[in-house]
């Protein structure tokens, strides 16, 4: 499955060609590679007159090395591909029924930098928690979205990003309804023994598209109230 860029859509009743609000991508389910180099496409072809956009997708099963990934943290192999990537952290696992979002920013025209976009992300994902009852919250140095459970806590988001010429791109994924087996076979984002979990197992009956269009709309408010 490639990530062929259909046409966009806008939030709410936005005029065509207001740059305050993003665009919005529904990609449906798609490789990882092909998203990955999409996005740097994209990037290095923007301009300042270049609208921001948000992609929605789902990939197939691929685990993904940040920058700072370290094999170490791929504990046994199970056949599922390993693609070293250029975002921020370390191990994470993509799978489908997992919500992932990407989020491609002007930062200087956003009057953002990138630990307010990464809180700005963070709060998203916990606004959207606190809907269906869930008390979310984020940790400073662990970049996510954490919850408390019978093990201490687990993470149901993982974060990273990557910045070139002031833009961005990457984003987060959050667990919705999804195998979560895979994680066991890493340190997931670098950290040993990590309890991950998802929407489903937390009692959340939701749709990786209805949940991406909640938060996609929450980040949309978000974004468009920070442009200069």
């Amino acid at each position: 499955m490639d990530a062929t860029l259909q046409e966009p859509m806008r939030f709410g009743d936005a005029k065509p060609g207001a740059s305050s609000v993003p665009l919005l991508r529904r990609l449906g389910p798609t490789g990882y590679e092909a998203t990955w180099r999409a996005m740097q496409a994209f990037t290095s072809g923007r301009n300042a007159a270049t609208a921001d956009e948000i992609w929605l997708t789902e990939h197939e099963p691929v685990y993904t090395l940040g920058l700072a990934g370290r094999r170490e943290h791929l504990l046994r192999d199970n056949g599922i591909p390993v693609l070293k990537v250029d975002r921020g952290g370390q191990v994470t696992y993509h799978g489908p029924g997992q919500l992932v979002v990407y989020v491609l920013v002007d930062l200087a025209r956003r009057r953002l930098g990138v630990r307010q976009l990464v809180r700005t992300l963070e709060s998203c994902v916990i606004e959207f928690l606190q809907s269906c009852g869930l008390a979310a919250y984020a940790k400073a140095g662990a970049p996510g979205v954490y919850l408390a459970c019978t093990a201490g806590e687990a993470k149901i988001a993982a974060l990273g990003l990557r910045v070139r010429n002031g833009c961005t791109y990457h984003g987060l994924a959050l667990n919705v309804d999804m195998d979560l087996t895979p994680f066991a076979d890493i340190d997931p984002c670098g950290y040993r023994g990590l309890a991950v979990t998802q929407l489903k197992d937390l009692g959340i009956e939701r749709s990786v598209d209805e949940v991406g269009s909640l938060v996609a709309s929450m980040l949309s408010t978000r974004l468009s109230g920070r442009l200069s």
